[in-house]
């Protein structure tokens, strides 16, 4: 069959494409916006189940004494930072082109919030692929520094919902960079819009490296752990958590009775 020919047939539909290979962590993905956008999952989106606790969040993973809104904090900084608990600097939010020299006047925001996340894909996820989206520091775009009213006017929402007031593009490209990178789908109505936005803006390449995605195989973020088995009965529940374990449920799961239910809520590692 001559070339010609080929794209002939594939103009009419004629001959079946096969979807291309998924991802596979580490990969990196490198597309123009407009076909990034194009290319995100659709399926339908639920929050049942969703609790913020499930995200362990502003953890120090490297023990240097800086948690993850400080490493963000530090990075974002227009000018040097010190000290563990960085509080003077100098940033600039580009949801609203706000500039301060006093953290506390910001919050570090997901940029594709927990909630959303949940929504997307994440309640399947192990509770340490859960904690790594949370603390997200091998990618930019996933946590960024903002005013505390744009981020609270933002909440858990998609941008269907909410767009910053500036640097719209800018959002949409790190949106969907964010969601490629952790695998993450999007709902109908906001592939629309992104589609839409994404038109009106310059199609430059996003270049993202894909996450590591665990996920578990007990609905509500239940996990058996990366290696598909049960945990290796660890010291302390905290410890479990960190490796991807938990939560487990009284008369359900043998590692009930490993673990202290302080709470006697029948729950254990949650």
């Amino acid at each position: 069959m001559t070339r010609l020919l080929v794209l002939a047939l594939l103009s009419l539909g004629l001959v079946a494409v096969p979807p291309a290979a998924p991802a596979s962590a580490g990969e990196v993905v490198k597309m123009r916006l407009h076909r990034a956008v194009k290319q995100l999952p659709v399926a339908r989106e639920t929050r049942r189940g969703y609790d913020r606790d499930k995200f362990r969040h502003w953890v120090d993973a490297d023990g240097d004494c800086r948690d993850t809104r400080d490493e963000v904090l530090a990075d974002e900084s227009l000018t040097a930072v010190s000290g563990c608990d960085v509080q003077q600097g100098r940033w600039r939010s580009y949801y609203d082109g706000v500039v301060v020299r006093d953290s506390s006047a910001f919050d570090v925001d997901h940029l594709v919030p927990l909630a959303e996340a949940w929504d997307s894909g994440a309640k399947r996820w192990t509770a340490g692929t859960r904690r790594a989206f949370a603390n997200d520091l091998g990618d930019a775009r996933s946590l960024v520094a903002v005013t505390a009213s744009s981020n609270r006017s933002k909440s858990d929402q998609d941008p269907a919902e909410w767009l910053p007031a500036l640097d719209r593009c800018r959002y949409v490209r790190e949106w969907t960079a964010v969601k490629i990178r952790w695998s993450l789908s999007v709902d109908r109505t906001e592939k629309r819009v992104l589609v839409r936005r994404a038109e009106g803006c310059r199609n430059l390449v996003v270049k993202v490296r894909r996450a590591t995605v665990r996920t578990s195989t007990k609905s509500g973020g239940g996990s058996t752990g990366g290696s598909g088995g049960t945990d290796p009965q660890f010291d302390y529940c905290y410890q479990a958590k960190d490796a991807g374990y938990g939560p487990y449920y009284k008369g359900q799961d043998q590692e009930y009775a490993w673990y202290d239910d302080a709470d006697g809520d029948g729950v254990v590692c949650e």
